[in-house]
């Protein structure tokens, strides 16, 4: 299988499985990655996901070249929708998606890392648009996610000029949120996973969904759905139980109700 999935209580690990070809994303990948986000979302032990690559190169290097040489116009757009959908799956699933990016992260690689609300880095990782370099515009996201965390500024010259950056670049523009020693990566990347899977699920899933959300508001319809929510979370389980706790100075038990 291409993807996989590991569940450790409430915390999910995805894989992304081909290490004979970089990870790169192929259809089935494409389709493996979107079935995972799809299934994950609908579980409602699991409260937060970490999205890995397998082996020590790689995160995802990008979409499948041997397989995009040969498609027409009409299968393209196929392609490019099917990788729509797989990110689309990862920004709407209620559970916080952290990307532990082992190693390269270009085209489809880095798109799938945006798709992610955190991303933390090796050290040795490397990121990019490369597609550019290959006559084709990026295709899963990159020219709408990239301008939206890092600026139009960068994300041109990423798209334009197809370079990569190293890890610590991605951490000074903001593409990257902490960057780590190689052995480091996982086990910060499962704290913070296993940190915020501690938290309610319910309220995460709304702070997500509306910072999501954010750059595609005005600021006064964005107030007015922060409020709504806000206001939402006092009809819950969560909140009486998140508010008792702090008060009785004990850990709160969310059940996300």
């Amino acid at each position: 299988m291409a993807v996989l999935i590991e569940r450790r209580e409430a915390v999910a690990i995805v894989t992304v499985s081909r290490p004979e070809a970089l990870n790169a994303l192929n259809s089935e990948t494409n389709q493996g990655i979107l079935d995972a986000a799809v299934e994950l979302a609908r579980d409602e032990a699991i409260r937060a996901v970490v999205l890995t690559g397998d082996g020590d190169k790689s995160f995802v290097a990008g979409a499948d070249i041997a397989q995009m040489s040969t498609m027409t116009a009409e299968q393209a757009r196929r392609f490019s929708l099917l990788g729509r959908d797989m990110c689309a799956a990862i920004e709407r699933a209620p559970q916080p998606w952290i990307a532990a990016v082992n190693g390269y992260a270009l085209g489809g690689g880095c798109e799938l890392a945006l798709a992610c609300d955190i991303r933390f880095a090796a050290e040795s990782a490397k990121f990019g648009q490369p597609e550019i370099t290959l006559g084709i515009t990026p295709g899963f996201g990159g020219t709408q996610r990239l301008p939206r965390n890092v600026g139009v500024g960068w994300a041109k010259y990423l798209c334009l000029s197809g370079r990569p950056i190293r890890a610590e670049e991605a951490l000074r523009i903001g593409l990257v949120q902490a960057v780590y020693p190689k052995d480091e990566l996982m086990p910060q990347a499962l704290k913070l996973a296993e940190e915020l899977a501690a938290k309610s699920r319910l309220t995460l899933s709304y702070v997500k969904a509306q910072v999501g959300r954010a750059l595609d508001l005005d600021i006064d319809a964005g107030h007015e759905a922060e409020r709504n929510l806000f206001a939402l979370c006092f009809a819950s389980a969560d909140q009486k139980e998140g508010m008792d706790a702090f008060l009785n100075k004990r850990k709160p038990q969310f059940k996300g109700e």
